[in-house]
């Protein structure tokens, strides 16, 4: 990793290479940094060359990034309520060669911006808080702790704004805790099919540690669940699916998904 340029304001980020090495994400030296969900979430949604995707809650733009240069051709925006994610987005749009087919506004889901507010969005994606809020400590570092525990929007709120911005019979694709999954299949269905994708961190175990939940608004056919994905190697590494994915691969589960493709 090197020093992140521009200096200011990011000059506590530093440089992350994504999808070998196509994909500069600039993330915090301390504090939250994305781990592989926003690549593997990306992964499993199947876009065309002129598709446009909203990525709620982007961060520092590691799936939406990550989603423009695996897809030529899509067109990406991101929303992120901090300033400073934002900033670190786009200055990863301009070092990734991304800057015409990728942009990232600063603003709430709970009072969009208007450049989101028109939606019409082909998919939306979403890696939303994992923790309800008042049930754990958040940390101190504000980034980490928006990033972490739910603020304000909850994850019905998370699921409300995806649906009411995506265009009829488009996607919506969630990556979140393995013991939230039914909860956000059950919300998701309300409004699409529905299909879930266990992430396993080895093969064998008995509970997802992650997992995708995708649907497609307006369609009919209830949930769907796949054979887990698994990530690890007993040894640490990845396995050879999940490698292929975090370089840029796409997820095809969700092809035989009944209405979920």
């Amino acid at each position: 990793m090197t020093p992140c340029a521009p200096a200011t304001p990011l000059d506590d980020f530093e440089e992350t290479r994504l999808l070998d090495g196509r994909v500069i994400c600039y993330q915090p030296r301390k504090g939250y940094r994305s781990a592989i969900d926003p690549v593997l979430m990306q992964a499993a949604v199947q876009a065309a060359p002129g598709d446009r995707v909203l990525d709620l809650g982007c961060g520092a733009g590691a799936a939406a990034l990550s989603l423009a240069a695996r897809v030529p051709g899509v067109i990406v925006d991101g929303l992120d309520l901090q300033p400073i994610l934002i900033a670190a987005a786009a200055a990863g749009a301009v070092a990734s060669g991304l800057a015409d087919r990728a942009a990232f506004f600063e603003g709430d889901m709970l009072d969009l911006p208007d450049p989101v507010r028109t939606g019409g969005y082909d998919h939306v994606i979403a890696n939303p808080p994992f923790e309800r809020a008042g049930t754990v400590r958040p940390s101190p570092d504000p980034v980490k702790a928006a990033a972490t525990v739910e603020g304000q929007a909850k994850l019905v709120d998370w699921i409300a704004s995806a649906m009411a911005l995506v265009r009829p019979g488009g996607t919506v694709t969630f990556i979140h805790r393995g013991d939230r999954l039914e909860e956000l299949a059950a919300s998701l269905a309300a409004a699409g099919t529905v299909a879930i994708l266990p992430l396993l961190a080895r093969d064998g175990d008995p509970a997802p540690v992650r997992g995708i939940v995708k649907a497609r608004a307006g369609a009919a056919g209830g949930v769907t669940r796949i054979a887990p994905l698994v990530l690890h190697e007993t040894i640490g590494n990845y396995t050879s699916r999940a490698d292929r994915l975090l370089r840029g691969g796409e997820l095809d589960d969700f092809h035989a998904a009944p209405g979920a493709t």
